[in-house]
C-alpha cells in the first residue's frame, strides 16, 4: 500500500525487509537518536505509536524505539476489526474511548485509514449460542447501546448472497473496520509532524534506574536519559519487564490471516462465526480467518505463568492448540545467556513473524465459500501470521508501577489492541503526564498479577 497524498516524509524511510507479513504505508525513521528525552516509549506499535500521538501534543519530547520496523507485527496482522460488542465489561470504558477516537480519526492524524461503521455480526447457530450472547447484553449494561440479536429478514440483509440461513446474530451497527496496515502508520507520522522522535531499528538493550526511579534507556545506539518510560512491546513486554526484575505474566498466541482479491458482491460488514470470520477491507477484498481455534507456541514462559493462566485454559482449552518447536529451543537458549540473552533477542529478532497455519486458513475459507458462493473461484493473495499478546484475564495492563516511579506499562490486550489502541494510547499518556485519566485505570493495574488477586476472565463472545 503507497502513501498517501497528504503524507510527509520524516527522516530517511526503512525498507521493509523479507517478511511474510502484510505490506503496510512506509513510516520516516530519524537519523539521530537524541541523548535525552521526557519520555522513552518501547515499542512502535499501534498502542506505543498512539501514546506517543497524546504526549507529544501534551508539549512533552518523546522518543519511540523500536528494534524493527513500526507496525511491523501484530498492529498490522491483526483482523482489523474496531468493536465494542462481546468486550470485557471492564473494557467497556475505554471502548467506548476508543470508539469515538476512531471516528475522528482522520481529522487525528490527516488521513483516511479506513475507519467504517459498517457493522458487526456474532452469528449463531442455535438458542444457545443466542442465550449467549443474550447474556453478554446483560452484562454490558448501559454499554451495550445498539447491541441486539437479530434474525429472519433483517439478518438475511446483511449477509447478500448467503447460500444458508443462519438461526440469528448479536449485532452492533455502529461497530465497524478499519485498515491495520494504515492506521498505525498514519498515527506514527502523525505524532513525528507534533515532535515526536521515532526510531526504527533501534533495540532498547535495558532500562536504567536510580534510587529506584528510572533514569535512562539503553538502546543499540547509545544512551538516552529520561525520568519516563513506557513500555508497549506486544508480545515482548514480559521480557523487558524481565530486565527490570517485574514479573509480568503474558504468553503469545498465533494467529492466522488470509486476504483475498477484491469481489463484488459480499457482505459489506465483519462477521463471526464457528468457522470462519471476515471483514471487508478498504481495496474490495476481504480479511478472512479461523474465528474459533488460536495456537500457543510453547516457551519458557509457558510453564514460568502456567499457574496464572490455568483458569482461562481450562475454559478455552477447546480452542486452543499447542505448538512444540523452534521457539521452545530458541527461548530456552535465550535463558541459559542470561539477562544478555533477552537483548540479543529482541536484535535478532527485528520482526516476529511466524508462519501461517495455511490447513487451518484453508479450511476457514472453504467454510467461507460454502456459506457463500461469491466467494468460490477467488484467489488468496497473502496468508500471514501474527502472535497476539493474552494475559491471565484477557485484560490489558495499562498501569502505572509502584515499586519503579516513572514506568508505565500498556501490554497484554489479548487480540484486542487494534481497536482499543487510540484510547489505550490516550489512557497511558495520562498516566505518564498525572493528567486525569479518560477513565478509570483501576481495571488495568498491573499489581493485580503480583498482589494475590485471582485471574478472572469473563465469558468471551
Amino acid at each position: 500500500m503507497g502513501r498517501t497524498e497528504n503524507a510527509r516524509p520524516i527522516g530517511t524511510l526503512i525498507a521493509r525487509g523479507p517478511s511474510l507479513g502484510p505490506p503496510t504505508d512506509p513510516v520516516g525513521s530519524s537519523d539521530t537518536q537524541p541523548t535525552s528525552s521526557d519520555v522513552v516509549v518501547i515499542g512502535g506499535g499501534i498502542i506505543g505509536l498512539s501514546t506517543a500521538l497524546f504526549l507529544a501534543r501534551e508539549g512533552l519530547s518523546v522518543v519511540v524505539c523500536e528494534k524493527g520496523q513500526f507496525a511491523g507485527e501484530q498492529s498490522s496482522r491483526n483482523w482489523g476489526w474496531v468493536r465494542r460488542m462481546g468486550r470485557d465489561p471492564r473494557e467497556l470504558p475505554l471502548v467506548v474511548e476508543a470508539m469515538r477516537l476512531w471516528g475522528e480519526m482522520e481529522t487525528l492524524v490527516g488521513r483516511d485509514v479506513g475507519f467504517r461503521r459498517a457493522g458487526i455480526l456474532y452469528l449463531c447457530e442455535n438458542d444457545a449460542d443466542v442465550a449467549h450472547h443474550q447474556g453478554w447484553i446483560a452484562r454490558a449494561g448501559a454499554y451495550a447501546l445498539d447491541t441486539r440479536i437479530i434474525s429472519g429478514p433483517e439478518l438475511a440483509r446483511l449477509l447478500p448472497g448467503a447460500a444458508r440461513t443462519f438461526h440469528a446474530a448479536l449485532y452492533t451497527s455502529s461497530d465497524g473496520r478499519a485498515e491495520p496496515q494504515k492506521a498505525a502508520p498514519a498515527i506514527a507520522e502523525a505524532a513525528a509532524r507534533d515532535g515526536a522522535v521515532l526510531l526504527a531499528d533501534c533495540a532498547v538493550r535495558s532500562v536504567e534506574t536510580s534510587g529506584g526511579a528510572i533514569s535512562a534507556v539503553v538502546t543499540e545506539r547509545g544512551r538516552i536519559a529520561t525520568k519516563r518510560v513506557v513500555i508497549a512491546g506486544g508480545v515482548w513486554s514480559s521480557q523487558i519487564c524481565r530486565t527490570l526484575g517485574l514479573r509480568l505474566p503474558q504468553l503469545g498466541i498465533r494467529s492466522s490471516v488470509l486476504r483475498t482479491a477484491p469481489i463484488d458482491g459480499g457482505p459489506e460488514g465483519a462477521a463471526w462465526g464457528p468457522r470462519f470470520a471476515y471483514r471487508k477491507r478498504l481495496d474490495g477484498g476481504y480479511t478472512i480467518a479461523d474465528g474459533s481455534r488460536s495456537l500457543h507456541d510453547v516457551v519458557p514462559d509457558s510453564f514460568r505463568f502456567l499457574g496464572d493462566f490455568l483458569p482461562i485454559l481450562k475454559r478455552e482449552w477447546r480452542h486452543m492448540r499447542l505448538g512444540f518447536g523452534a521457539p521452545l529451543v530458541d527461548g530456552l537458549r535465550n535463558c541459559l545467556r542470561g539477562p544478555e540473552g533477552a537483548a540479543m533477542a529482541f536484535e535478532a529478532t527485528r520482526t516476529l513473524d511466524p508462519q501461517p497455519r495455511q490447513r487451518q486458513l484453508a479450511a476457514a475459507y472453504a467454510a467461507l465459500q460454502q456459506a457463500f458462493p461469491v466467494f468460490k473461484n477467488v484467489p488468496v493473495v497473502q496468508q500471514w501470521a501474527g502472535m497476539i499478546d493474552a494475559t491471565p484475564d484477557a485484560v490489558p495492563v495499562i498501569s502505572t508501577v509502584g515499586t519503579h516511579p516513572g514506568l508505565v506499562i500498556a501490554t497484554g490486550f489479548s487480540g484486542h489492541g487494534f481497536g482499543i489502541g487510540p484510547a489505550a494510547g490516550r489512557l497511558a499518556a495520562d498516566l505518564v503526564t498525572g493528567a486525569p485519566p479518560i477513565v478509570d485505570p483501576q481495571p488495568f493495574r498491573y499489581e493485580r498479577f503480583i498482589d494475590g488477586t485471582r485471574p478472572q476472565p469473563t465469558t468471551g463472545v
